[in-house]
């Protein structure tokens, strides 16, 4: 298995991103996993010292350009080919690497996943989602956060199906339950979107639809799966980061359920319904982040997700 990784990518980097592959290396002593640092060589030299015992595990390619995150990401892309972010997608275009992450620019990512890789067949848009905390200790998985604002409730649909493939694979959840993010849990609430997605849930093979959620659900056992246009999923997402925000960093306040909205845990988010593993990482991602980020994306390699997905779509079209 091999890792390409954009060391460039995020606030931060590279030194959080070196000291993250330091920490992923020193914990991990599976040496079937390989990874590629994609960055400036100029920029990465004065932290390479703190990898120099796992030489034989890493590759490091030079990218002498890097995409900013204020420039326009599609622009960035085709005018920085030799950036990290347009090598790493190059190589897994090429099968060179297996998977990719980044903390880089988002749309930049974005760009890279939709015109490199491509989607799935099967598949009319990819969506990006987010673990968030439950009360009982476990992860729900909230989709779209961000990346398809305006939606069909087909799309709607495909994410659930997306959803529960990733969680079925990957996280070993058995026949996750789906609900669908609306204003009231009665058939019938809701948005024009909500109410024409809700009998295409109920009659979709292979989707555990259990119903309609409100807002306050969201941290509780009621399903496993949350869908909703990336519009509402983005709200939800930033606020509960400002939750953990407040009480955690300003207020100091000490709770297990609340140490679990820390972004670090999970890393990246990883992007579903592409052709290749893919995962962007928050743009402040810190050595913590990154380290989860890979071992992440190692197990969603590891777990054949990407077959799994064109399976799925295939038997539906």
């Amino acid at each position: 298995m091999n890792i390409g990784i954009d060391i460039m990518g995020g606030d931060f980097a590279p030194l959080e991103a070196i000291k993250g592959v330091s920490s992923y290396l020193e914990n991990n002593t599976d040496t079937s996993v390989h990874l590629t640092l994609i960055g400036d060589t100029q920029a990465v030299s004065p932290y390479m010292s703190l990898i120099e015992a796992y030489q034989s595990r890493y590759t490091f390619i030079h990218a002498p350009q890097t995409i900013s995150m204020d420039e326009h990401p599609t622009k960035a892309f085709k005018e920085k080919p030799q950036s990290g972010i347009a090598m790493g997608f190059g190589m897994l275009a090429m099968n060179k690497i297996d998977a990719f992450v980044s903390a880089g620019n988002t749309g930049a990512m974005l760009v890279g996943a939709m015109f490199s890789i491509k989607t799935i067949e099967g598949v009319m848009r990819p969506t990006i989602a987010s673990f968030v905390p439950r009360e009982d200790g476990k992860f729900s998985l909230l989709l779209d956060v961000g990346i398809n604002a305006d939606c069909k409730p087909e799309h709607l649909v495909q994410f659930a199906q997306l959803g529960s493939v990733y969680l079925e694979r990957v996280m070993d959840v058995h026949n996750p339950k789906v609900a669908l993010m609306n204003i009231g849990e009665e058939e019938g609430k809701g948005n024009i979107l909500a109410q024409a997605t809700y009998p295409l849930l109920k009659e979709a093979t292979g989707i555990n639809f259990v119903g309609n959620a409100e807002g306050r659900d969201l941290f509780l056992d009621k399903a496993d799966i949350y869908v909703c246009e990336g519009f509402v999923g983005n709200i939800m997402l930033k606020l509960a980061e400002s939750v953990y925000h407040i009480f955690k960093e300003k207020r100091g306040i000490e709770d297990p359920f609340l140490n679990n909205f820390n972004y670090e845990i999970y890393g990246g988010t990883p992007v579903l319904g592409i052709n290749a593993p893919v995962m962007i990482g928050h743009g402040i991602s810190s050595a913590k982040a990154f380290h989860n980020m890979i071992d992440n994306i190692a197990k969603i390699v590891s777990s054949n997700l990407i077959d799994a997905f064109k399976a799925s779509f295939k038997t539906e079209l």
